[in-house]
């Protein structure tokens, strides 16, 4: 299974570039840049990460077809591998309605249509065409005024759903998981896309020589994401109840995450925490489960040498 590491705008952008460079020595194949908004931004951070190192491949984890036109997304993409060197990945994702309506004011309309066009579009840009298109979500008459590096970059979309991983299936080159996509999550989703599909996936991590600490560190990061997915496929493959995901719902909304409902079988279920020997146990169940790419995620609470470290050994073992 290949590590990648996953870098979020909380973290200073020198910062960050100095994590890329750092996960690149300790022998990460990628490093994914993931953007929220108010934070910083995705494209910029990818290219001086890109510019800093030689052999990670270096990936946007993902960005959405609202706030950048799928025409926007085809030259961000192509400069990036331009900058990197042939080692971009073009990640995309439908976004949320809590992300969309609720923080910018943007109408939450058609989210698989939209993405399926966007895909298409910039597909079709990327391969150096002029494209006239003309759907429910864009008009475009535009051709990039430079040829791309790569007519075939990699388009990875970061998707959840099974109609919208039956979409990635057809028309992209891998899938992107979202966080607390646990392994018989990816067991499902693997039966649904095929054998030859590149599949990775944020992997929740917590390391401790106590078990007990790893998990309790993690508990408030789960809580926060299962209040996100509600009811989906995700939670019912980890045994959550309707009743169960309501409640996880009900807590996020209200800003009280319930971290109490986050038991250590929950944990063993989504994520890999507890001792060096509990998560190389749960890194074999990813693996095994049919994850390619196991993206580890920035944890701001730990230097990021000692997460890489960790999951190096993690996987390795």
């Amino acid at each position: 299974m290949r590590l990648a590491f996953s870098l979020s705008g909380h973290r200073p952008s020198r910062s960050a570039v100095a994590a890329a460079v750092a996960a690149e020595e300790a022998g990460f194949d990628e490093v994914w840049v993931t953007e929220d908004y108010v934070e910083r931004g995705a494209f910029a951070l990818a290219g001086a990460i890109a510019q800093a190192t030689s052999s990670v491949q270096v990936g946007i984890g993902v960005v959405n077809p609202w706030t950048r036109h799928p025409v926007v997304l085809a030259m961000e993409f192509a400069t990036l591998d331009e900058l990197s060197g042939w080692r971009a990945l073009a990640g995309i994702g439908a976004s949320n309605e809590r992300w969309m309506t609720g923080q910018l004011g943007i109408p939450f309309d058609r989210p698989l249509s939209r993405l399926t066009e966007s895909v298409s579009v910039v597909r079709r840009l990327l391969a150096g065409e002029h494209v006239r298109h003309s759907g429910p979500a864009y008009t475009v008459d535009a051709a990039l005024s430079f040829r791309p590096l790569r007519p075939d970059l990699p388009i990875v979309l970061g998707v959840k759903g099974p109609r919208a991983l039956e979409l990635a299936a057809e028309s992209a080159d891998g899938v992107l998981l979202s966080i607390l996509a646990g392994p018989s999550y990816v067991r499902s989703v693997r039966s649904l896309v095929g054998p030859s599909m590149r599949l990775a996936g944020y992997v929740g991590l917590s390391v401790d020589a106590s078990g007990a600490a790893a998990r309790d560190r993690i508990r408030p990061l789960v809580a926060r994401f299962l209040g996100i997915h509600g009811d989906h496929l995700i939670t019912r493959s980890a045994g959550l109840s309707a009743s169960a995901c309501a409640e996880f719902r009900a807590g996020l909304v209200a800003g009280a995450p319930r971290v109490d409902l986050v038991t250590d079988d929950l944990l063993d279920r989504l994520v890999a925490a507890g001792t060096p020997d509990e998560v190389r146990a749960a890194f074999a169940r990813f693996a095994a489960a049919g994850l390619d790419v196991a993206v580890v995620r920035d944890d701001p609470d730990v230097e990021p040498e000692e997460t890489l470290r960790l999951a190096r050994a993690a996987v390795e073992s």
